[in-house]
């Protein structure tokens, strides 16, 4: 075998192990602080990842995109943030 198709191996090997080992999110999880204690979050793990607070509506970006991927993905983006209010509304009538 040629050195480069062995590398390739190894790499490929190597990116298997990863993703077998790497933890599994759910797409969104809710989170508070006691340093913010009239907040709650909603965070989006998957693509657009953002956090959502709850009671002001802000909403801080963990990835970068363009001005042009932004409008490229408006559907997903919205999507995303609407999913994220059901969920969370979805999460604190189970509460009750």
């Amino acid at each position: 075998m040629k050195k480069t198709n062995l590398k390739i191996c190894k790499r490929l090997y190597l990116m298997y192990l990863c993703k077998k080992f790497i933890m599994k999110l759910p797409q969104y999880l809710i989170a508070d602080n006691s340093q913010l204690e009239n907040d709650i979050f909603v965070i989006h793990t998957n693509f657009p990842r953002f956090i959502l607070n709850i009671h002001t509506d802000e909403i801080e970006w963990l990835d970068n995109f363009s001005e042009k991927e932004a409008k490229e993905n408006a559907d997903i983006i919205e999507l995303a943030i609407k999913k994220a209010y059901e969920f969370f509304d979805n999460e604190m009538k189970s509460y009750e």
